[in-house]
């Protein structure tokens, strides 16, 4: 029997996971008390088969409850019942623009401070994200992606190393990723925006990145980015990270960012990592003001 403990923090993604995992012929129990996990193992185990993939979300909207999970899991491996966690998390940005928009209040945010609920929920959930099967940082996830790794994770058997590559490209001028493991600037290239028939393409056109990547200091700069990215992917694993995030950077984060960071992708694809792309800015407004991408 398969068996999956899914929890995370509050606006992670978790509705999104179980979703998927029902798609996937789980029989999922939203919110079950840990208490009553141990009986329904019980339950399921005497279906004769019928039910062998489970899926139970357990989290902070238990109350104190919540509070018996590492008990009632202790109570599990004693009777032999073997499962996975799922564990979701996202920066604190993230996770307070999804409840702005959603316009929730946060399970523990009594005055009504989002950010404080935040900050207590990540100290009542430290100690079984670390003993989480798996962890997944959806900051720069969408839906879709968050279902790619579950695909990966529940269908694919998860083969491949635990990193997950994120590569970002913004513009500066809407401000740095807060969550950049590694930033880099490429606004010392020849810029399109001032080429009229390529002012309002994007990176993601062919015409944007032949322009982009014909002056040799892209294609050196290109080289040795990918060079090193590649070095340091080994040592990342080795200390036991499980998110990479890459940003790279242009005035807007149109057409320079978004080129060399969809060649840094595609490359990174080709040897196998695990990489999601996300083009922050590439549709942002440009002000009357503005300089240029």
């Amino acid at each position: 029997m398969k068996f999956i403990i899914v929890t995370g923090l509050s606006g992670a993604g978790k509705s999104q996971a179980v979703k998927f995992l029902e798609d996937l012929g789980y029989f999922c129990v939203d919110n079950l008390p840990p208490a009553l996990i141990l009986k329904f193992a019980e339950v399921c185990s005497q279906s004769r088969g019928t039910i062998d993939k489970i899926a139970i979300v357990t989290d902070i909207r238990g109350g104190k409850f919540f509070d018996q999970l590492h008990s009632s899991l202790d109570e599990l491996q004693k009777e032999g019942f073997k499962y996975d966690i799922l564990f979701l998390e996202a920066s604190d940005e993230t996770l307070i623009k999804r409840f702005k928009t959603s316009r929730r209040m946060h399970p523990l945010a009594f005055d009504g401070r989002i950010i404080k609920g935040i900050d207590e929920e990540r100290k009542k959930l430290e100690e079984i994200k670390g003993i989480s099967t798996y962890i997944i940082d959806t900051t720069n996830m969408s839906t879709a992606q968050l279902k790619q790794e579950m695909q990966h994770l529940f269908v694919e058997g998860g083969k491949t190393e635990k990193l997950i590559i994120h590569i970002i490209s913004f513009g500066f001028k809407y401000g740095i990723p807060l969550d950049a493991d590694l930033v880099f600037d490429v606004r010392f290239l020849p810029n399109p925006y001032y080429i009229e028939i390529l002012k309002k393409l994007s990176g993601n056109d062919k015409k944007v990145r032949d322009y982009v990547m014909k002056w040799p200091e892209a294609l050196v700069f290109s080289n040795k980015l990918i060079d090193m990215i590649s070095y340091l992917i080994p040592y990342y694993i080795r200390e036991g990270k499980t998110q990479l995030v890459i940003a790279i950077g242009c005035t807007g984060g149109r057409h320079r960012s978004v080129t060399i960071s969809n060649l840094l992708s595609q490359t990174l694809k080709d040897k196998e990592h695990r990489v999601i792309i996300n083009h922050r800015d590439i549709d942002e407004e440009k002000s009357s003001q503005s300089k240029g991408d």
